[in-house]
C-alpha cells in the first residue's frame, strides 16, 4: 500500500526570510545596513506585507532591528556582545560534548566522519558559506548523543548569531587549516573516549576564534571610522 508523504511548504514570508538569512549570513547584507521594505518589495516583486513578516522572523533571531515606525536594520553587535556570544558558546558546546562523548555509537562517529568529509570538500573549493552550513552540522553531530533538546534550541540560535562571524574569520584570515586539523582532532578524541582532551580542544578551539576575531572586527571598524 503506497502512502503520502507529506512535503513541508514554505510560505512567501518564510522563503523570503530565508534568502534575507542567507544574504545577511554571508556579509552580503552588512551589520548595521539599513534594510528597505520598499527595495525589498521590488527586489523579490511582493507587496510590502510579505517583507514585513519576512524581517519580524529575521529579529525574533536576533539578525535584524525591525521595529514598526523605523524600519529595519541588520544587527550590529557590539564587540562585548560579539565576546559573549562566543563565550556561551563555549560553555553550552563543552558541557554537551563532555555528556555526548560516553553515550556515542559506532553510528555517531560514522554520521560525524561523513560531515566531516564534506566540510574538507568545501575547505578544498573554498566555499565558506557551504562551510558555515556544514560547521554548526558538525557541531550538532557531536553533541547529538547528550540527548539535550532544549539545550540544542538554545545553542542553535546562539550558533545563528556566530555563523556570520566565524565566515568572516574564514574569508579574510584564511585560517581554515587550523579549524581542519582541529575538527579532525575532535572526532578522534571522542572516539578514544578521552573526553578531558576533546573538551581541552574545543574549549580552546572556540575561544580561540572568538580572540582573533574580536582583534580583527575592531580593526575594521576603526579603519571605518578613520
Amino acid at each position: 500500500m503506497a502512502f503520502k508523504r507529506a512535503i513541508s511548504k514554505k510560505s512567501l514570508p518564510e522563503v523570503i526570510a530565508d534568502d534575507v538569512r542567507a544574504r545577511i549570513l554571508s556579509g552580503e547584507l552588512a551589520e548595521g545596513e539599513t534594510i528597505r521594505q520598499e527595495s525589498l518589495a521590488e527586489e523579490y516583486d511582493v507587496s510590502r506585507m510579505p517583507i514585513r513578516e519576512a524581517l519580524k522572523r529575521l529579529d525574533a533571531e536576533g539578525l535584524v532591528h525591525f521595529t514598526n515606525n523605523r524600519g529595519a536594520s541588520v544587527t550590529k553587535h557590539s564587540l562585548r556582545e560579539i565576546g559573549e556570544i562566543f563565550d556561551l558558546r563555549a560553555l553550552i558546546e563543552v558541557d554537551m560534548f563532555r555528556r555526548a562523548i560516553p553515550e556515542m555509537t559506532d553510528k555517531d562517529f560514522e554520521f560525524c566522519a561523513k560531515i566531516l568529509g564534506e566540510m574538507e570538500h568545501s575547505y578544498d573549493a573554498g566555499t565558506v558559506g557551504k562551510w558555515g552550513e556544514l560547521n554548526f552540522e558538525y557541531h550538532t553531530a557531536l553533541y547529538a548523543a547528550a540527548g539535550r533538546d532544549l539545550t540544542h534550541d538554545l545553542l542553535s540560535r546562539i550558533s545563528l548569531q556566530a555563523d556570520r562571524y566565524v565566515r568572516m574569520h574564514l574569508s579574510v584570515m584564511q585560517k581554515r587549516e587550523p579549524a581542519k586539523m582541529e575538527h579532525a582532532a575532535l572526532l578522534a578524541f571522542a572516539k578514544k573516549g578521552d573526553v578531558d582532551k576533546a573538551c581541552a580542544l574545543l574549549t580552546n578551539h572556540i575561544l580561540r576564534t572568538k580572540n582573533q576575531l574580536l582583534k580583527m572586527v575592531a580593526e575594521n571598524r576603526a579603519d571605518e571610522n578613520s
